[in-house]
Order: structure tokens, then C-alpha cells, then sequence
């Protein structure tokens, strides 16, 4: 019972209150965990309930072996008999007993996402479709959305609502590659992780006789994380604890962040209708942030309207106020989140790895890591790849070298039949063949296609080389971004991703347009000499051969997306890009529903700090390859002003007093800060029309200059390294820069 003496009252309440039906409501950092690993621990040597009548179900591996193991420390090794795990593992174990009442072996298959999309994929061949049309991704996608709402393929091809909106899409053949699919799936003797819960339910809907078997073997149920079940599990778990009522679900209707998993908020917050006798427990003790941090957290989270009632507090310090970091464009917010990041690692000795980045979507992560890269601070991407190591970016990378130099093997192996061309492996074995024994190369055989190969494959292979050749045109004569543009819509990279219409794909369609910013930002940079495309090439080269050295060292910076971050906690959080359109996402607009739910994701991201939180934006930010104006985030103003203060130590002005009442409305303070502020400007300044460089040997401190592409500056500092001599200049419209005398054109011009 010693357990019993470290939780606060609600927690109490929460462990040794077993029966009948329980919601505990667990605040952020509220300690629901210890909750509910108690209560189970309290069933098994308090009451003495057998651990096999006991479910416990969790949405991670994790999460239930991290259970299981504070569990066995209390009541030993019985914890083992418990029927814990995710709700796959233990809806799978029970299937493996009762499938053959839906006609499966007992040994059935259990089909991965790779598989599943690999049999839709032949499906939609067989059928004799489009493949561009009906991707596997978005097919598989729109399947496990039904089978989670619990819609098999008749009931969906029954639907007028579902197959009206496939025929909208231009895909109306989705229903009968749902039925095609699904049959082949139960000729095979296979499942897919949706039909281990889809097919539980159908199991005990059909056989009473099984379903009455496990509601008397199953005494006590209790969820994890409830806010983000679906219609399926939750049909499953009501079903179980029909007769016993011994449900306990534990859960935060303010971090519900995964609608678009099939998550269903009203799960948690229309409980209470399914159970009138049900027992409502709070846990509103935040263990976790400062004062300042739950405060300015639960300003947020009152302006949604769809919620639980829940006041969350903490007895911890006060702590710093929330800092509001200000930049001029995207570039320059990741610049001023590394040196803050410098900067309290060597004021308050902490380590790297007590610094977490969080983002909206993972093209963010580009100009916040190649910032963090300028200055040696060592990072990690949770939940992805670093931005250049992602598959999309790869993939058009190999594009823009192969059409600089069509004599590199590794691109042309990545992009010859990318997107697909019918130039299969077979024919690229001939290809290799074929270089290797007349000791030419590779892009030779390709010029000659029909001498060295012949067959279906060379008309192709012609396309191919005409289109590299053509590409390789448009470097010549173009500027990096219109260059890299081109080919990227060209080599049809583009449009293949722009119609994968899944979550997955539009963060890779992100992502490659990330990339076409960031050599647009390259262009417009005047500082850059040298606009071409091989010369972006370089600089991308230098920073991925960073990427790939090994490096083990745990203390790094953590960069990843608020939904990866979910569960975890920091002592220092930036959550960057509070902008109008990037959070809340341009995509979640449409409706209050979606528009609460980033308000939650924004909740979440707040609720992950322990002592200090960082919030930026940038007043402008590249987007499709356009520099575009931005409006902060309007997020920003549900935050209660008492707990923000603007940051002062990146030199911007406070765009209010000190006072800690300075506004009471954070936006229309920034929109005013935007519009007297102009946005930096893209293009490089022009000459004077009779512009000639002047002799620099005659330059000296407070000589008024001209730049050919910084305009008029006046020289501040003169400098010398060795034999080069330096000039550190104050320009008007370009700030302070150092130029090499040797290279600089500078028109001297006479005070």
C-alpha cells in the first residue's frame, strides 16, 4: 500500500475507486500515468483480481512495456497474465483463438502497410486502371478510413454519400477495389491492422455466443489515452464491459490531435451519455511546468468551445515569461533560434539535449537545421529524416545533377524510371551491361538506345534522354530556382505528388516545394555571387555530407513536428512558423472542428515545456518559391498577455511597453509592427548608371561607398588578415557587411 501514500487526493480517487464506470480526465503533465498503473496494481494485491481478467489497452508498445514494468515492481510477476498491450496486439491474440468463426485459420497472416498497399496496387492493375489515377496510397487511405468508421466494402459500396464524393474525385472505382481487395485479403488467410479491430467487432456482433465468452473473462477494461480511439475501438470496448460496466477510461479532450488517424473526439466528450452512473475524476495538478507555462497553456485551450470542463494548476515555481521571438523572414527565425539556443546553453549550463524545436509541418525543419549547422550545435529529427535525406528531396536532387552531369550512375539509377516510364530493372542491367563492355558510358548507351538495346524499352529511354537534354538547356540559360522549377514540373516529380491527396503525401509535396524555397532564397540572397544551379548544388552537398557522418552523442537539439512530440517534455520548447496559414494550417479553416483541433495541437505543443517556452514568427516566409508577407498566428492572441513578453535580446523592438499589461491584443499589436516594418527586399539593388569600382587601396574608416548589388553603406571598420585586407560596411538597405577588398567593387564616393 506504500504506493498509495505519493498520490495527491484526485489520484487517490483514481486508484481505489475500481468499480463500475470511471473517466479520469488527466490535465497535461498530471501524472495519469502513475494513475492508472496504480489502479491496475490496486485490482491485483488489493482486491485480489485475477490479472487475467484485466484489459488494459494503450495506442504504443511503449507505453504498455513501460506499464507492465512499474506494474511488476508493485505486484511481481503476475503483472505478466495481464491482457495488456496495444489494442492490435491484444485484439490479434484474441483473434488468433476465435477466427475461424469468420471463416480465417487461426494462423492467419497479419499484412503491414507495405503489404497492403503492394495487393492494392496489383488490384487496381488487374482491374485494368489508372495507376496515376488511383494510387495505392490514397486508395489504402480512403479503405482504412471506412473500416474504422466500421464500413466494410457492401455497406461502402451501399453508401450514396461515399461513393458520391469517389466520383467527384475522379476516382469512382474505389468501392469495388475496397471489395476486390478485401476478398483477396480473406482467400489469402491474411488481416491488415484495420481489420484486427474491424473484425473483432464483426465477431461480436455475429457471435453473441463469443462475445458473452470474453465480457465474463474480461472483468475490468481500462483505455489510455481515450481521446484518440475511434468509432471501432470504442464499439469494441463497450461491447466488452456491456455487463460488468467496469470501464475506466483515461484521457485529455484538450491533446485529442489525431482526426486525421480516424480519431474521434466525441469518444470522451459524449462518454457520460453512454454511462449515467459514471464516476468523474479530474486530475488538474500539473507536475510538470511553471506556473507561467499552465497558465498561459490553459488561456488557450478556453477559447474552444468543445470541451471538458477542467481547471489545470501547479504548485511549481512562477518561472520566466513566455518569449515572443519576431523575424524578418524564415531564414532568419531559424538564425535567431540556434543563437538562443547557444545562448541559454552557456548561461544556464544546460545540455543540448534539454532543447526541443517543434514545428508544424516537417518542411520547417530545413532553415531551422541548416541554422543550427552554422553554428556547430548538433541535432536530431525525431519521427523523420533530416530534411535533405528525405526521399522526395533525394529524388528531385538526382533530377537537377543527372541534367548537369547525365554521366552520374548513382542519379540516373534513382530517376530513370521516376516517376514510372516502363523502363523496368532488367532493362537498366542491359543499360549497365551494355556501357561496361563497349567501355563507354552509361549516357552514351542512353543517346544510342536503339543500336545498343532495341525492344519497347528504347522509345522510352528517348523520352528520357530528350528530356535531360532539354533540361540541361534551362540550366544554361536560367537562374537556379527558374531552372530547378522547370524540372521539377517537367519530370513530372511535381504533379505525381501534388495527387497524392493523403496526409503523408502533402508533406512530401511540402517538402519539395521547401526545397524549390530554399533555392529561390538562394537567388535572391545578394550576397551569393553565383546564381546557377551547380552552385546551389555545391553548398547542398557540403551541408548532406554533414548529415551522413555517424555521430552517437545523445545531447542534441530535438527537432519534430508537434504531433511527434505529443507525450514528451522538455525543459526548453520553441514552437516556430506562428503564422497565419502554416499554425493553424491553411488546411484546418474550414470548419470550427478542425480550426479546435489545432487549437489543441497548439495546446499540446505549449503543455510540452518545463521551464522555459519560446513562440516565433516570421514576418515573411518563402512559399511555392514566392516571398510572401506573413500574418502571426492568431494563436498568439489567445494567449493572455500577462504571461508574453517580446524578446529583447535579438535587438528587435518590443512592439509594447514593459508593463506586463502592454496589450490586450497580441495580433493587432503585431499587424500594426508588420505594416511599419517593410518586409526585406528579394531582389538585389541596381547600380548607379554610371557605376565604375574605384581603387579600394584608397578606402578608409567612414568613407561613404557604393555596392553593385548592396547599394550606398558607409565603411566602419577597416581590417586586415594576413595579406587581405577587409572592410566591414554599414549598408542602408542591406545591413552590416564584411567584404574581401580584394574581390569587392566598391565606387568610392565623396563625403
Amino acid at each position: 500500500m506504500d504506493y498509495l501514500q505519493s498520490l495527491n487526493p484526485p489520484q487517490h480517487e483514481g486508484v481505489v475507486n475500481t468499480e463500475g464506470p470511471c473517466m479520469i480526465i488527466a490535465g497535461a503533465g498530471s501524472g495519469k500515468t502513475r494513475v492508472l498503473t496504480y489502479r491496475i496494481a490496486h485490482l491485483i494485491q488489493t482486491q485480489g483480481v485475477d490479472p487475467f481478467h484485466i484489459m488494459a489497452l494503450t495506442f504504443t508498445n511503449k507505453a504498455a512495456n513501460e506499464m507492465r514494468e512499474r506494474i511488476e515492481k508493485v505486484v511481481g510477476s503476475d503483472a505478466r497474465n495481464l491482457w495488456m498491450g496495444t489494442f492490435h496486439s491484444v485484439f490479434a491474440r484474441m483473434l488468433r483463438a476465435e477466427a475461424h468463426h469468420l471463416g480465417y485459420p487461426n494462423n492467419f497472416t497479419i499484412y503491414d502497410t507495405d503489404d497492403s498497399k503492394s495487393i492494392i496496387k496489383n488490384v487496381i492493375k488487374e482491374m485494368g486502371l489508372d495507376e496515376t489515377q488511383y494510387k495505392a496510397n490514397t486508395v489504402y487511405n480512403r479503405i482504412s478510413a471506412a473500416k474504422n468508421k466500421l464500413i466494410g466494402w457492401q455497406d461502402y459500396l451501399n453508401n450514396p454519400v461515399l461513393m458520391g464524393d469517389d466520383t467527384d474525385n475522379m476516382r469512382p472505382e474505389i468501392g469495388n477495389i475496397f471489395k476486390n481487395y478485401s476478398q483477396r485479403c480473406f482467400k489469402s488467410g491474411a488481416m491488415d491492422f484495420d481489420d484486427l479491430l474491424f473484425n473483432t467487432d464483426k465477431l461480436f456482433k455475429e457471435h453473441l455466443e463469443v462475445l458473452n465468452k470474453y465480457q465474463h473473462r474480461i472483468h475490468y477494461v481500462l483505455v489510455d489515452e481515450f481521446q484518440d480511439t475511434n468509432l471501432c475501438q470504442y464499439f469494441i470496448i463497450r461491447k466488452l464491459a456491456a455487463i460488468r460496466q467496469n470501464v475506466c477510461v483515461v484521457g485529455d479532450d484538450a491533446q485529442s490531435i489525431y482526426a486525421f488517424r480516424g480519431a474521434d473526439i466525441s469518444n470522451i466528450l459524449n462518454f457520460e451519455k453512454d454511462y449515467p452512473d459514471l464516476r468523474i475524476i479530474k486530475l488538474e495538478q500539473n507536475y510538470r511546468s511553471t506556473k507561467t507555462i499552465v497558465d498561459a497553456a490553459n488561456s488557450v485551450i478556453a477559447k474552444n468551445k468543445a470541451q471538458l470542463p477542467k481547471k489545470v494548476w501547479t504548485a511549481n515555481e512562477d518561472g520566466t515569461l513566455v518569449e515572443l521571438i519576431k523575424a524578418v523572414s524564415d531564414n532568419e527565425e531559424g538564425k535567431l533560434i540556434a543563437s538562443s539556443i547557444f545562448e541559454e546553453k552557456m548561461q544556464h549550463q544546460h545540455s543540448f539535449s534539454d532543447f526541443a524545436v517543434l514545428y508544424r509541418t516537417n518542411s520547417q525543419s530545413r532553415s531551422i537545421e541548416e541554422a543550427l549547422r552554422r553554428m556547430n550545435i548538433k541535432y536530431k529529427v525525431v519521427g523523420g529524416l533530416s530534411f535533405y535525406q528525405r526521399k522526395e528531396i533525394k529524388d528531385l536532387l538526382a533530377y537537377l545533377r543527372y541534367s548537369i552531369n547525365p554521366q552520374d550512375e548513382a542519379s540516373f539509377r534513382r530517376i530513370i524510371n521516376l516517376p514510372k516510364r516502363g523502363i523496368g530493372d532488367s532493362t537498366i542491367d542491359k543499360i549497365v551491361v551494355a556501357a561496361n563492355d563497349h567501355a563507354i558510358s552509361i549516357w552514351k548507351v542512353l543517346e544510342n538506345a536503339n543500336t545498343f538495346l532495341g525492344g519497347r524499352a528504347t522509345g522510352p529511354i528517348e523520352d528520357f534522354v530528350n528530356k535531360i537534354k532539354r533540361f540541361g538547356v534551362e540550366i544554361q540559360n536560367k537562374d537556379a530556382y527558374e531552372a530547378a522549377a522547370e524540372i521539377a514540373k517537367s519530370s513530372g516529380l511535381l504533379k505525381e505528388l501534388y495527387e497524392d491527396k493523403t496526409a503523408e503525401g502533402l508533406s512530401r509535396y511540402e517538402n519539395v516545394q521547401e526545397l524549390l524555397n530554399a533555392i529561390k532564397e538562394y537567388v535572391d540572397d545578394p550576397e551569393k555571387e553565383d546564381k546557377s544551379l551547380s552552385a546551389f548544388l555545391q553548398e547542398v552537398s557540403l551541408v548532406t555530407s554533414q548529415d551522413e557522418s555517424k555521430d552517437n552523442d545523445p545531447d542534441k537539439v530535438t527537432l519534430m513536428t508537434i504531433h511527434m512530440a505529443k507525450g514528451l517534455e522538455f525543459k526548453n520548447v520553441y514552437i516556430v512558423g506562428m503564422e497565419e496559414d502554416l499554425f493553424p494550417s491553411q488546411m484546418m479553416l474550414s470548419s470550427r472542428a478542425d480550426l479546435e483541433e489545432e487549437r489543441r495541437l497548439f495546446y499540446v505543443a505549449i503543455t510540452r515545456a518545463q521551464k522555459k517556452l519560446f513562440l516565433s514568427y516570421a514576418l515573411t516566409r518563402y512559399r511555392f518559391g514566392r516571398l510572401k508577407n506573413c500574418e502571426p498566428s492568431r494563436f498568439l492572441d489567445d494567449i493572455d498577455p500577462r504571461y508574453v513578453k517580446i524578446s529583447s535580446k535579438f535587438g528587435g523592438k518590443d512592439l509594447f511597453a514593459p508593463n506586463p499589461n502592454y496589450a490586450k491584443n497580441f495580433v493587432s499589436g503585431m499587424k500594426r509592427s508588420i505594416s511599419s516594418q517593410p518586409a526585406p527586399k528579394p531582389t538585389a539593388y541596381k547600380p548607379s548608371a554610371d557605376f565604375t569600382p574605384s581603387d579600394t587601396r584608397l578606402l578608409k574608416e567612414g568613407m561613404k561607398v557604393e555596392h553593385p548589388k548592396f547599394g550606398f553603406g558607409t565603411v566602419v571598420k577597416m581590417e586586415e588578415q594576413g595579406a587581405e585586407r577587409k572592410a566591414k560596411i554599414n549598408f542602408t538597405d542591406f545591413g552590416e557587411k564584411t567584404l574581401l577588398l580584394s574581390f569587392a567593387k566598391l565606387k568610392i564616393h565623396e563625403n
